[in-house]
């Protein structure tokens, strides 16, 4: 199966002005907030029109990325996935095959052509082929289908994520099965063809961006890297995106494998040895992403549990001086220098530092009726003021309820906060533009999730000009039949953000968000507030080591993630 390339916004961008995302000490806050004490202003996150906040770059400076002084982006909205093209167009209409005898054993032959990825043709239901003793296969390409010994078609890697439709052909009987009906995908979310019982499903996500003051501290070239994600929906096949849309080069991938961690409560850098496989890319283990492009790994037989980790260990070649990554990991990852063991149990001697990089998102192979929920939003979505490898962002929290939960087991969560970015702009990381890559691209996805906004308002930005990016996403998310809900910012008084005019636009803000113009409506702010004149955080909920009164601590993120109704997911 075709891995999928995916064209970017061959924008890079820098001077962040809010800090990276990473819980260090010492530094400010990675939404573009206020400074610690002692940290030094660097101009900060840039609003709309020229606004600017006075946030300052955290780890030494955390480069914006995620508004522009009012000048024409560099970037615009990726174009990842999108409509998937038919890898094999039209199947060719297969021959039924004849069956022989060999020691009792019944070969279907192949009585006819497919193209690729098309049904299957003749006895077989993958590619017409001898299929003995009734072995279950899975259909390289087909979308409907039930595979020889009754397994359904799995059909190829939708390209896409929106709406699957199946342009196959009609495919002969499959030895001790049903005949397979669909060719190759060309979308994601509901196959429109024969009997599918299975779609893609996006299980974690890491918004992909570039960041010069978070870059790997030593080069990634001919190092391993090994890297922990959290996944929300369980299942028994994946695939694995990698990223280089911002990089100023090619980026070379030796090889790469999947193991389990299974260390708890805190992940750490070790693998269940028994669940380590290897990803292979359009069949070879190595693979070069061009810059400003994206690549899936092949689908891949590995079982993880719903709420399960992933370690991913990957073994470079050559990397550009640009490393893509995403900054706020809040997990910690191990780089070993000189290096191409990428099935060590443990890394226990590695360069640790809390960055993911390269890796942007894991699709698990689940149930028709299983969809996802976007989160956007910035760095309170990324998880800035929770703990460590501990995984207590407040879409963790929702992610397991929804898990637990009867009526929404079969809901995903995919977090695309970054920290430090605007709702509005047009800059390469605002919700604005990156709203159609990572909201309305993801695969199968059916809610999004918008809680973003505080910088803007922090940076002086008018409401009129939020509202006017609020009511974009909602009618885009319509148009492509998702559900939108909106989320109230929380009180920041107590935070430099703070003014009598910013917290006037909070509250005009909230009453929209409130007013029914989304699908709706998550009130973290009422959760949270202390309800004082000015309103604030309670102190319970804002207690972290780098108490701002803008971020939460991790009971702030407990109770938000608590707070959503779990109801809004079962439309």
């Amino acid at each position: 199966m075709k891995s999928r390339l995916t064209l970017s916004l061959f924008a890079t961008f820098t001077a962040l002005g809010g800090c990276s995302g990473q819980n260090s000490p010492g530094n400010p806050l990675d939404q573009g907030g206020v400074a610690a004490a002692g940290d030094t202003g660097t101009g900060g996150a840039v609003g709309t029109g020229g606004a600017q906040s006075s946030a300052v770059g955290e780890t030494g400076g955390h480069s914006n990325v995620g508004s522009t002084s009012g000048g024409p982006s560099t970037g615009g909205v990726s174009t990842s996935g999108g409509t998937g093209a038919s890898s094999g167009g039209t199947g060719a209409t297969g021959q039924g095959g004849t069956s022989a005898t060999t020691g009792g054993a019944s070969v279907g032959r192949s009585g006819g052509t497919s193209s690729t990825g098309g049904a299957a043709t003749g006895g077989n239901a993958s590619t017409g082929g001898a299929n003995t003793g009734g072995a279950t296969s899975t259909s390289v390409g087909g979308a409907g289908g039930l595979a020889t010994g009754g397994k359904s078609s799995t059909g190829g890697a939708n390209a896409g994520g929106a709406t699957s439709t199946s342009a196959g052909g009609t495919g002969g009987s499959a030895t001790g099965g049903k005949s397979s009906t669909g060719g190759a995908n060309t979308g994601g979310d509901t196959s429109a063809a024969g009997a599918s019982s299975t779609h893609w499903v996006g299980t974690w996500t890491a918004s992909p961006y570039y960041d010069s003051a978070n870059q790997p501290p030593a080069s990634l070239a001919n190092a391993v890297l090994r890297q922990v994600a959290h996944v929300s929906l369980g299942g028994s096949e994946i695939r694995v995106q990698f990223s280089n849309l911002f990089g100023n080069g090619a980026v070379t991938i030796n090889s790469a494998h999947i193991a389990l961690c299974k260390a708890t409560p805190a992940v750490d850098n070790t693998i269940d040895t028994a669940t380590d496989k290897a990803l292979a890319f359009s069949g070879k283990a190595n693979v070069t992403i061009a810059q400003g492009q994206e690549i899936w790994s092949d689908p891949i037989a590995f079982n993880v549990p719903n709420q399960g980790n992933i370690t991913i260990t990957t073994a470079f070649g050559s990397v550009p001086s640009q490393v893509v990554g995403h900054s706020g990991s809040r997990t910690t990852s191990y780089q070993q220098a000189g290096s191409s063991n990428v099935t060590a149990a443990s890394m226990t001697s590695a360069t640790t530092y809390q960055h993911w990089y390269y890796i942007s998102g894991i699709d698990v192979m689940a149930d028709a009726s299983a969809k996802g929920v976007v989160a956007i939003g910035d760095s309170i979505t990324d998880g800035r003021g929770t703990d460590n490898d501990r995984n207590n962002r407040w879409t963790d929290i929702m992610a397991a309820r929804l898990q637990a939960n009867a009526a929404t087991a079969n809901v995903s969560t995919m977090n695309q906060g970054i920290g430090a970015t605007n709702l509005v702009g047009t800059g390469s990381t605002t919700a604005q533009s990156r709203f159609a890559r990572d909201v309305l691209e993801q695969s199968g996805v059916r809610y999004a999730i918008v809680y973003d906004g505080v910088n803007d308002i922090g940076a002086g930005t008018s409401f009129a000009s939020m509202k006017t990016v609020y009511d974009s996403m909602i009618s885009q998310a319509h148009a492509r039949g998702l559900l939108i809900y909106g989320a109230t910012i929380l009180p920041f008084s107590g935070n430099s953000y703070y003014t009598a005019a910013h917290e006037s636009v909070r509250q005009q803000v909230n009453t929209y968000i409130k007013s029914g113009v989304f699908d709706g409506t998550i009130d973290f702010d009422a959760a949270l507030t202390d309800g004082g004149n000015p309103p604030a955080l309670q102190a319970a909920y804002a207690t972290w080591a780098q108490q701002d009164w803008l971020h939460p601590g991790p009971a702030g993120y407990q109770k938000m993630g608590d707070s959503v109704a779990l109801t809004l997911f079962t439309k």
